[in-house]
């Protein structure tokens, strides 16, 4: 019987709760990066770069853990985020 609360983080290499983190990390960053451009929307001259450069470093960070994932469990398949071009 599988457990749905832990095969995804074993399958990447983590706890439950080193998941939690990290995925609540990376889900405050987007949070904080969206709240920026919304304020940007209506403020044309704040967070000019704020909300690019959130992405930018979540694309960096999740990068890097993919790269890491890949080189610890080389049988592991990781999926890729599907693509915004179809």
């Amino acid at each position: 019987m599988t457990n749905p609360f832990s095969d995804h983080p074993h399958a990447v290499g983590e706890t439950y709760l080193g998941h939690m983190g990290q995925a609540s990390r990376i889900g405050f960053q987007m949070i904080g990066g969206g709240l920026a451009c919304l304020v940007h929307a209506i403020l044309p001259f704040a967070f000019v770069t704020t909300g690019s450069a959130v992405i930018l470093g979540l694309a960096e960070t999740c990068g890097q853990r993919r790269r890491l994932m890949a080189r610890a469990t080389p049988e592991a398949t990781v999926q890729a985020a599907p693509s915004a071009q179809g």
